[in-house]
């Protein structure tokens, strides 16, 4: 798309100063900087080589197309992970790419067992243990049942077993019971993979909040994920600035209309919202078909997510449509169309963040970068260069 009112604004010289800041908090593991999800919305390859030249050393890319494309791109010096795919994956190319791959159940490692075999190159393979989240990977019975068919394919040249790692169901609550009892879980199936004459590479369990709280779960390697991109898995016991990070995604927008209207002037669909007095109305050109969630809108009584407007904030009016969003300026406003809105940003200024879209819209900062449409172009800049 050659044009678009809105943008994503994305600071790569953040994206590196937060790796940097995790690799302060685990100095004693590696870095993984997860790059899933077209990098949680901030653009895979862009943000993969600012991960990079801020330290990390492995790049996890939940999808093996996602993987994949990375190595096409050129990212061919840190390592990469990948670890969800369903039978028929292209995991000959994976191998062929140097791309560790996750056996979370044993038709998966006779799937890539069968690709090393057919490209005649030995599989990195990583072992994914299920400690208690009850959603991918090994249980430890199952864990116990696969290590003598991983030890004959290691014996035969066909993979070689370099790690063992997990993913923790309460991370965000480091005093969550469920903390103790997985650390336990996965203690065991390290001396169980090592009993069995497996020498790991690499351990690994922290994602983002563990990397920030459970300094006990880094091992070898940590997995941070959104607090690569500057925002707090834990805001609950801090934002972004308690942890060294910056956010790095400005969503912002030119108003595409700005109307007077009177008082009692129903605002978008269903009305939920009518003006209180004469007032000026501003038009967003983003709706829920961008991303934007429609649990942002606001009502009567209920002000919606918050947007920035010059130096004051305004909450969304009525519902969030598929291509737009109302905003109540007041009745003194002056703006015209064209003028800039910041949807979410940094916050340095007192601006909204995406935690704050993530309240407002009752869900997760994950959510609401993650989900930022395709057709909203990214604008990469680095703010160390003056870019």
């Amino acid at each position: 798309m050659s044009h678009f009112p809105a943008r994503a604004v994305v600071d790569l010289a953040a994206i590196r100063g937060n790796v940097s800041a995790l690799a302060a908090h685990a100095p004693a593991a590696q870095v993984m900087a997860v790059v899933k999800a077209d990098a949680y919305g901030h653009g895979l390859l862009p943000s993969a080589k600012a991960a990079v030249a801020g330290g990390a050393t492995w790049l996890g890319a939940a999808q093996v197309g996602e993987a994949l494309e990375l190595r096409r791109l050129g990212v061919a010096g840190p390592r990469i992970l990948t670890w969800l795919y369903a039978p028929g994956a292209p995991l000959q190319d994976a191998i062929e790419a140097d791309i560790d791959l996750t056996v979370s159940a044993r038709w998966a490692l006779d799937e890539v067992a069968d690709a090393a075999r057919a490209v005649g190159q030995t599989a990195r393979v990583q072992l994914k243990v299920d400690t208690g989240l009850s959603r991918n990977g090994l249980t430890p019975a199952d864990l116990t049942a696969l290590l003598p068919l991983a030890r004959r394919l290691e014996a035969e040249g066909v993979i070689d077993v370099v790690g063992l790692w997990s993913h923790l169901a309460a991370a965000d609550e480091p005093t969550h019971p469920s903390m103790k009892r997985q650390g336990e879980v996965f203690a065991e199936a390290l001396q169980v993979v090592e009993a069995a004459g497996v020498r790991l590479e690499v351990r690994h369990l922290a994602s983002s909040a563990a990397t920030l709280t459970s300094p006990g779960t880094h091992f070898d390697l940590v997995r941070p994920g959104i607090a690569v991109y500057g925002l707090s898995p834990v805001p609950q016991l801090g934002g972004p600035e308690d942890f060294g990070l910056v956010p790095a995604m400005t969503v912002e927008a030119e108003l595409a209309n700005v109307k007077r209207v009177e008082k009692g002037s129903g605002v978008s669909y269903s009305h939920l919202y009518v003006t209180e007095r004469d007032t000026v109305l501003g038009l967003v050109p983003l709706g829920y078909g961008d991303g934007v969630p429609r649990h942002a809108s606001g009502t009567q009584n209920h002000p919606g997510a918050p947007v920035r407007v010059g130096t004051r904030t305004v909450g969304v009016a009525g519902r969030v449509c598929m291509d737009q969003v109302i905003l109540d300026l007041g009745h003194d406003a002056t703006e015209q169309a064209g003028d800039r809105v910041e949807l979410f940003g940094t916050g340095a200024d007192g601006g909204p963040t995406a935690e704050d879209w993530a309240r407002a819209a009752g869900t997760i900062s994950y959510e609401i970068v993650t989900r930022l449409g395709a057709r909203v172009p990214r604008v990469y800049v680095d703010s160390e260069e003056g870019s």
